[in-house]
């Protein structure tokens, strides 16, 4: 199988995050304190996040932020990841496009979650804070925190989504091998749980059900602060480290993409990937596509509003400005647990509103197919988040089939799906199903939404 990877040395990988904030038309609107609806500042927010995440967090000024020596010689283990032209995808499809991906998934905890979780563990440790908590859907976030913790010589308790724990064992084993407490959210361990469970004793739990009671711990545990794995601005400058290889890597293959794809829970491998590239839409001419692949059981891109909310569902949180379902929003049980998010990142927020971007909602089954088809050809298989941008590389690789033009497509592989079996075998054994929200159930969530 014909197969051609880039890989940058050592001295070539990036020594600073790209912060888009600084580049957009339109600056991003800032959190706002849910009783004074008046603007937040890095003080205010210090006291759930390390402060210099909250400094990066409404940081409009700088184009790139320096990465700190000890966390970069921390990526120098894993990276750079590969990019990698999928010949054999292209020949299944038959399609004249050229589709590249970008191989996070073997970084040693599988997906790239590491990268953010390095450098808020780092910071946390910096100011003198022995304890982090945080919340998971699928677990990719949870092992990436608890890792990170361990090597920054901090404590470490997970909040995981119900249903996900369920659908992902050996997930809640990883974050316990490195050390990490995890629990099953909601829980009868905080406030917000014990309401959430009071109201719904069925509930699954969602991430906005975790975030909440991460947030409780943090804010009521002394020396402990929040560390969030996507959707603020902070985490989604991290994982620039993503977007400014494969830069590097286009030009070593000697081509520039048209089209650049990755699945969309909150933001953070999404921006990772595309920001880097948009700066040259934004000021170089260029006209790249952004492409969005969200689920369509979870659809805040296409079908949501755009409205100050709260991040979690007790409303803990700072209020944020962005396309939302509403707060409450009760997500299906997918496989894809990472993009079970009722809201979009504030940045992506802005950028879709700016038509700088767009999204497009996968159903359940088609990411399956898709991602059957990449472990196929390509011998990766997928983690189910992942197939959702899979997924839309192939709707555009076709598009290209119909008109014949030879574009050139990067998409982001996230994470691989070697600890997602049991969705696999769902799906081979016809198991799976779609699921839809209606309009209604959507107008109902946002009934939630502060006016």
């Amino acid at each position: 199988m014909k197969q051609k990877k880039f890989i940058l040395q050592e001295n070539e990988l990036p020594t600073a995050w790209y912060n888009i904030q600084a580049d957009m038309p339109t600056k991003p609107m800032p959190p706002i304190h849910p009783a004074t609806k008046q603007p937040l500042g890095a003080d205010d927010l210090a006291h759930i996040f390390p402060r210099e995440c909250c400094v990066q967090e409404l940081d409009t000024e700088h184009d790139f932020i320096p990465i700190p020596e000890e966390v970069l010689e921390k990526y120098k283990f894993y990276r750079s990841t590969p990019l990698v032209r999928a010949y054999a995808l292209e020949e299944a499809l038959q399609t004249p496009a050229h589709i590249y991906f970008k191989n996070e998934s073997v970084n040693p905890l599988g997906s790239h979650k590491i990268n953010s979780a390095l450098a808020q563990c780092f910071y946390a440790k910096q100011e003198g804070t022995t304890n982090v908590t945080t919340e998971t859907g699928a677990g990719q976030w949870g092992a990436a925190l608890a890792y990170a913790a361990t090597v920054f010589g901090l404590e470490a308790a997970v909040y995981q989504v119900k249903i996900s724990m369920q659908q992902k064992p050996y997930r809640s084993s990883i974050m316990r091998t490195f050390g990490a407490a995890v629990t099953g959210s909601p829980s009868m361990s905080t406030r917000a749980g014990k309401d959430i469970i009071t109201r719904d004793p069925h509930h699954p739990g969602s991430l906005g059900t975790a975030i909440s009671e991460a947030v409780e711990l943090a804010t009521t545990t002394p020396n402990c602060k929040y560390t969030l794995g996507s959707v603020l601005n902070h985490v989604a400058l991290h994982q620039t480290i993503i977007g400014l290889e494969a830069e590097k890597q286009m030009a070593m293959a000697g081509e520039y993409p048209d089209v650049v794809i990755a699945c969309f829970g909150g933001g953070s491998n999404f921006g990772g990937i595309a920001f880097p590239f948009m700066r040259h839409n934004l000021k170089d001419g260029k006209n790249t596509k952004f492409i969005a692949a969200e689920p369509e059981s979870c659809p805040k891109l296409t079908r949501g509003e755009f409205r100050y909310d709260f991040g979690d569902e007790a409303g803990y949180t700072p209020l944020l400005p962005m396309f939302t379902l509403g707060h409450s929003f009760k997500p299906a049980n997918i496989h894809a647990g990472g993009l079970r998010y009722h809201g979009a990142g504030v940045i992506i927020s802005q950028l879709i509103k700016d038509g700088l971007m767009q999204g497009v909602d996968i159903p359940q089954l088609e990411s399956f197919e898709a991602g059957m088809l990449f472990a196929r050809s390509e011998g990766i298989i997928p983690a189910p988040e992942s197939s959702h941008a899979i997924a839309a590389a192939i709707r555009e690789a076709q598009k290209c089939k119909e008109t014949g033009e030879e574009k050139v497509i990067l998409f982001n592989l996230s994470g691989h799906g070697l600890i997602d079996m049991s969705a696999y075998d769902q799906y081979l054994n016809g198991d799976l199903i779609n699921y839809r929200v209606s309009d209604q159930d959507i107008k109902q969530t946002l009934k939630s939404v502060p006016e």
